[in-house]
């Protein structure tokens, strides 16, 4: 470590998993929206973002950028897994269905 700049806090860890809180938090609601709206029909579109995502993190410079693209991607990935799975909580009763796709 450098001796310079042994008084200066390093904030990168809590800003990566504050940013990881956010974005896990953020896609619980987003996987159920889509499941209600569309299905399963769209799982495609997690699996793409979250390539473009995990890509873009591989190419980026910048350690807090990098680290929330790398997160964001895979939860993207991980989406597509929680799609499918809610899709058997509403068949199990656990969520509402949407009555405009009663035929899934």
């Amino acid at each position: 470590m450098n001796k310079q700049r042994r008084d200066v806090m390093n904030f990168t860890g809590i800003i990566i998993a504050i940013c990881s809180f956010l974005i896990i938090g953020l896609f619980h609601p987003v996987v159920i929206k889509t499941e209600y709206h569309t299905g399963t029909k769209y799982w495609w579109v997690f699996l793409i973002c979250g390539i473009i995502c995990l890509a873009a993190a591989i190419n980026v410079d910048h350690t807090i950028i990098s680290s929330v693209l790398g997160v964001l991607g895979a939860t993207f990935i991980w989406s597509i897994k929680e799609l499918f799975e809610q899709k058997e909580r509403v068949r199990k009763g656990w969520f509402p269905m949407n009555p405009k796709r009663k035929e899934e």
